[in-house]
């Protein structure tokens, strides 16, 4: 599990590779918690193009960014996700709140 950061528009784009599980999820939580508070972004955009795997701890992780993006009345998107990955997001309702873009160029436009 990797996580790197991009800033475009002063939008936080985290770019997760290999497995969000119960494993990783309190890391990746606390490492895209610390930027967003480090700079104080008020957008994320979940780059899920390098993730393998997801499971429920991965949609806490979400559902949690989602929140804290929320306080801050900004907008949270997620982008490429494969088609397990996507399923586990279309499954649990999270797709109704965060958009899903299959490109990054369209969720850099919807920011």
């Amino acid at each position: 599990m990797q996580v790197s950061f991009k800033t475009r528009n002063k939008t936080l784009i985290a770019e997760i590779e290999g497995e969000l599980d119960h494993h990783t999820s309190v890391e990746i939580k606390d490492k895209i918690d610390k930027e967003i508070n480090r700079k104080q972004y008020k957008n994320l955009i979940l780059d899920f193009t390098k993730l393998t795997f997801m499971d429920s701890s991965g949609v806490g992780v979400i559902i949690g960014r989602y929140k804290n993006i929320q306080k801050r009345n900004g907008k949270m998107l997620i982008v490429n996700p494969n088609p397990q990955v996507n399923r586990i997001i279309t499954i649990s309702g999270v797709h109704k709140i965060v958009p899903v873009f299959s490109d990054m160029q369209g969720a850099l436009e919807e920011i």
